[in-house]
């Protein structure tokens, strides 16, 4: 055996005893060990926590809730005819398309992947997969006795170093199935040289975490090290953590580019194997532009694994970029949601909108009242149900974008322990993350498309547990679920909500519009304080520490905050375009090549002559009004369309070619003949806007490069007086 897999001399009934004991104890997910905790935060930055305000406000108007009898006109769920049922030619597709041990059977694409003959789906212990010890003594102190397919099909073929494209459905362990191959080949790497040879990205901050403590417990009984980079946790630290160089990096995109770019001695230059983790969340807004540039940093030889739930045809182009041959495994594609989850739907009627609130609580007072993950559309509509769930005496933890690193991290540690009952989060919590025993999820807000319906739902009937996932709808979300449905192969059934408990919750509400805007006041106030507060500790920074600051190198980014937004907006632009079946559609990549294109034009047009700059300006005023009165002709129907595939700046520099030409022509007396054409010309027809700014340009250009060549030759004669003088005085001086 290996002398890097030595173990303590224990018998193997003690040790049996000890694995026993710790999965039972053990838990993957941990997440309040990467933070400080949040007491200190707000002790820190002299604020109260919303729990503290909702308690205040209590005690000053208390609330009598609604009693807890059960009412009789609540129904049953039952099956909606009309909507919502998935189509039976639907189903048979999908049953005709699956294939035993879920192998790949799309063929478009059969060309750039490689085979996946011989992979096996299928494993009856950890012990097959030619683990070694460290590892499977902690899968089993972790509770994991037989792999999923996902696992079972990946492990080998990564342990061979080929790169993977995997998918399968949420809660199918595809954390531990790039894990554990990845901690196989590090046990072998060269101990005496320390260097970052495996890098993880996820698109969210809790994903990063989650990851990263996936790692330490599968790698508890290794010397394995892990390094968790992302955003909102302090910079120094990671900075130095990073420069000890562990073994495994696991960052957001955002946060590793700027360590890349900005900290001393960190780079990529031995890294082995890469890692894409939700891989369509990371190409989706303000994500591809990050993941293309760390594709270019990372070497050309490394293994590249991606993983995610849904695949689309972005993660085929970064595919295609990034992967050399790689074999894509399928586990179970044609069940895009587990068969334990049970789908219902809560219709809301236009009259009754304004009493959505209601409605969910009259759910989780008396149906669904334990281990609940509530998705809110917005930031906003998350914190006020936050503050409602608090006055009604409802324990519920808040996760959104609005929040410190901290206090999300403390929401998700509150809700994996149990302490509170609800956790209202935007999408931010609806991508990988596994808390175990979820029951319930609740969509508040309707998902946008069937990706967002696929992972939010995912977060319950995990691993072969039972969930129910309830979804509100209202008469303006009904046609859109009824394609998320069809698409998911959802079968969604109806509940109904009993009308006594939605007025008696409708009126409470009410009477808390008081104590919720009391509430948000003082957070506002507190928020303006603790702004204040720091523009006056910067202001004592800068005068104390002057010197220091000033010396310190500037950070660059990547992109700035304009750029991200002019990004952003573009792919958004073009994201409708697409929706609107217009075939001019480009990425956030293509917007960003672009933007850099027409960026290095200016900069070219800035090193012009004045005169030529001038020109340009005046020539692209003229092409923007051409294409406001195009515009215009063709709303009104009787314009033509404008030729395409010329850039402004080409046009302007061509234009500006052509009233130089003329003006030369005019000056040599050269077309003295068709002029007094030209100007018989108006009389004769009829002028276009663009003739007549054309004619006016050229005449005001005309006369002001005659008044130039005059003022020019009384200061060139000027000159030349001058200077004739001051020679024929130093030579009068030099002949004395």
């Amino acid at each position: 055996m290996d002398p890097d897999f030595h173990f303590d001399a224990v018998s193997s009934d003690e040790e049996t005893v000890a694995v026993e004991e710790g999965a039972k104890k053990q838990s993957p997910w941990e997440f309040s060990s990467f933070s400080v905790s949040v007491a200190d935060e707000h002790v820190r930055r002299r604020t109260t926590s919303v729990d503290a305000k909702i308690s205040k406000a209590l005690q000053q108007r208390p609330v009598s809730l609604p009693d807890d009898e059960d009412d009789d006109d609540e129904e049953e769920p039952k099956e909606e005819e009309e909507v919502l049922s998935a189509d039976e030619s639907t189903k048979k597709e999908n049953h005709k398309s699956r294939k035993p041990d879920g192998k790949n059977t799309s063929g478009g694409a059969g060309a750039f992947f490689a085979s996946s003959e011989g992979a096996s789906f299928h494993a009856n212990s950890f012990i097959e997969l030619n683990l070694s010890r460290p590892l499977l003594r902690a899968c089993e102190a972790l509770g994991y006795h037989k792999p999923t397919p996902i696992q079972a099909a990946c492990i080998p073929l990564a342990l061979t170093g080929r790169d993977i494209c995997g998918s399968a459905i949420t809660g199918s362990g595809k954390t531990a199935a790039f894990t554990l191959p990845v901690l196989e080949r590090l046990l072998f790497r060269p101990k005496r040289v320390s260097a970052i040879r495996v890098l993880i990205l996820t698109p969210t901050r809790e994903l990063a975490a989650q990851v990263h403590s996936m790692i330490e417990k599968l790698a508890q009984f290794t010397d394995v090290r892990c390094c968790l980079v992302v955003g909102g946790l302090p910079t120094k630290m990671q900075e130095a953590a990073l420069r000890s160089m562990p073994d495994i990096v696991v960052a957001t995109p955002g946060r590793i580019i700027d360590h890349l770019w900005n900290s001393v001695s960190v780079g990529l230059e031995d890294l082995a194997v890469l890692i894409l983790d939700e891989a369509d969340r990371l190409l989706e807004l303000g994500f591809s532009a990050e993941i293309h540039e760390l594709i270019r940093l990372c070497p050309k030889r490394r293994q590249t694994l991606l993983f995610s739930a849904t695949m689309t045809e972005e993660v085929d182009q970064l595919v295609k970029l990034s992967l050399n041959k790689p074999v894509r495994l399928q586990a179970d594609p044609s069940a895009r949601r587990p068969a334990t989850l049970t789908e219902e739907v809560v219709r809301i009627r236009r009259m009754r909108e304004v009493n959505q609130e209601a409605v969910l609580l009259a759910l989780c007072s008396k149906t669904f009242m334990q281990k609940v993950i509530i998705f809110s559309g917005t930031k906003q509509a998350a914190h006020r149900l936050k503050i409602i769930f608090g006055l009604a005496g409802m324990k519920a933890a808040e996760l959104h974008g609005n929040l410190t690193q901290a206090q999300r991290l403390d929401a998700l540690e509150l809700f994996r322990r149990q302490e509170v009952d609800f956790l209202i989060a935007t999408d931010v919590a609806a991508r990988g993350l596994d808390i175990v025993g979820v029951q319930t999820v609740i969509n508040f807000a309707c998902p946008r498309d069937d990706k967002s319906y696929v992972h939010r739902v995912g977060r319950t009937a995990r691993a072969g547990r039972e969930g129910y996932a309830v979804t509100f709808v209202t008469d303006d979300d009904r046609s859109l679920l009824k394609a998320i449905a069809k698409k998911a192969g959802s079968k969604l059934k109806s509940r109904i909500v009993a009308e006594k408990s939605i007025a008696e919750w409708s009126q409470l509400i009410e009477q808390m519009e008081d104590q919720i805007s009391t509430v948000l006041q003082e957070e506002r106030e507190e928020r303006a304080l603790r702004k204040a507060e720091m523009e006056a500790t910067k202001a004592e920074n800068m005068i104390a520490h002057k010197e220091e600051i000033f010396s310190r190198p500037k950070r660059t980014w990547f992109a700035t905050e304009k750029e991200k937004k002019l990004l952003a907006k573009a792919a958004k632009e073009s994201l409708e375009k697409n929706q609107n079946g217009q075939k001019e559609v480009i990425s956030a990549q293509q917007a960003e090549e672009l933007k850099l294109k027409e960026k290095r034009k200016r900069e070219r047009e800035k090193n012009l002559p004045r005169k030529k700059r001038r020109r340009l300006e005046a020539a692209r005023e003229i092409l923007e009004n051409e294409e406001e009165d195009n515009n215009e002709d063709q709303e009104t129907g009787g314009g033509k369309k404008g030729k395409t595939g010329i850039s402004l700046v080409d046009v302007a520099y061509r234009r500006a070619k052509s009233v130089k030409a003329i003006q030369k022509a005019h000056e040599g007396g050269k077309i003295l003949k068709n002029s007094g054409k030209r100007a018989n010309q108006p009389s004769q027809k009829n002028q276009t806007r663009k003739e007549e700014m054309l004619e006016l340009f050229h005449n005001d250009m005309g006369e002001r490069k005659q008044s130039h060549t005059s003022k020019r030759s009384n200061n060139a004669s000027s000159r030349r007086k001058s200077k004739s003088s001051f020679k024929s005085k130093s030579r009068y001086k030099r002949r004395k």
